[in-house]
């Protein structure tokens, strides 16, 4: 790759298309994902990912496993070009006379990545989450032992009115993600936007510093010969097993993320002040276990994306988009 010349707006095609392809196919189990993260010990309303699956369809309809899904697939396609860009240029500017990168080399790259991606992926996680958890919240806000209207005014005031209409046992009004950012802005700033930062690097700088090494080094696997590339199915089944991987060893982090950027709180839970406090108050009351929350369907969730990421982005699709359209006068 680095003997490659970089032609940065065909990577970002090629990330953009891929990730939009991927958030499609995987969002329902971005969502289950997410609900059962902020489901706190003895309030569970779902059992597992499939049981959280089938309750939803149930209450919400089949789109209410899309909630959320088109703040994804808007800021889905910056997200993963400027991760994939990123990537390709610290390797192509760590890359010496044009040989292999050592595997501290492509941490490095990796970390470099995983920094400038959360640009974007901050406030698109910060707005995803209160669509996605919005039906955690309103199953809870229907069982009169676990919502009384004391503990509905003590819960989080920013966004409330979106979600809660007054009564326990009524369903929250609808609310778009541009409700939800403008709200932010006007009464906390473009830091509201931003709220769980740290957490997000926390998340993503370890899981593109695996990543992106472990997909390089499982990808070469794959080639015939050092010079020529390895077939479609070999980068899908590399950016499956790479992604998973990475995606189960940095879920505590994205469990912390999670909470922090979870602005409506249902009955009796806590409120977090920052990364730390979030970390001994779920150790405290949860226990471990409750770090690895999710951790099945994220890597479902995170394997057939980054596969489908990178079989667009060894075949090519963005090349060749540059070259039969007008778009190739945007190329190197």
């Amino acid at each position: 790759m680095s003997q490659q010349q970089i032609s940065l707006p065909a990577k970002l095609i090629n990330g953009g298309i891929a990730g939009i392809i991927g958030v499609t196919c995987v969002f329902p189990i971005d969502l289950a994902k997410t609900r059962l993260q902020n489901q706190r010990r003895g309030q569970q309303v779902y059992k597992s990912m499939m049981d959280c699956l089938v309750k939803t369809v149930r209450s919400e309809g089949y789109f209410g496993m899309y909630r959320g899904a088109a703040v994804n697939l808007t800021l889905v396609t910056p997200e993963k070009a400027i991760k994939l860009a990123a990537n390709d240029f610290f390797r192509h500017h760590l890359a010496k006379d044009g040989k292999g990168l050592t595997v501290f080399k492509e941490m490095l790259a990796g970390c470099g990545a995983g920094m400038c991606q959360v640009i974007v992926t901050t406030p698109m996680e910060m707005l995803k989450i209160q669509l996605q958890d919005a039906g955690r919240l309103a199953v809870q806000q229907q069982k009169p032992v676990m919502m009384t209207p004391t503990k509905l005014v003590a819960t989080n005031a920013v966004l409330s009115r979106s979600y809660n209409s007054g009564m326990v046992i009524s369903a929250p009004r609808a609310v778009s993600a541009t409700q939800i950012a403008k709200e932010l802005l006007q009464t906390q700033g473009i830091q509201g936007l931003y709220k769980g930062l740290g957490a997000t690097l926390m998340r993503d700088v370890p899981f593109s510093i695996v990543y992106f090494p472990l997909f390089a080094n499982l990808n070469r696997l794959g080639k015939p010969s050092p010079e020529a590339s390895s077939p479609f199915y070999w980068a899908f089944l590399s950016g499956c097993a790479a992604g998973s991987t990475a995606a189960v060893a940095v879920n505590p982090c994205d469990v912390v993320k999670t909470r922090l950027q979870s602005l409506n709180k249902g009955a009796s839970e806590e409120t977090y002040s920052g990364v730390v406090d979030c970390v001994s108050k779920i150790m405290q009351k949860e226990g471990p276990s409750a770090f690895l929350k999710g951790a099945s369907c994220r890597a479902l969730v995170i394997a057939p994306l980054f596969g489908i990421v990178q079989v667009m982005y060894f075949v090519g699709v963005g090349e060749y988009i540059l070259d039969n359209s007008p778009l190739r006068l945007l190329g190197p």
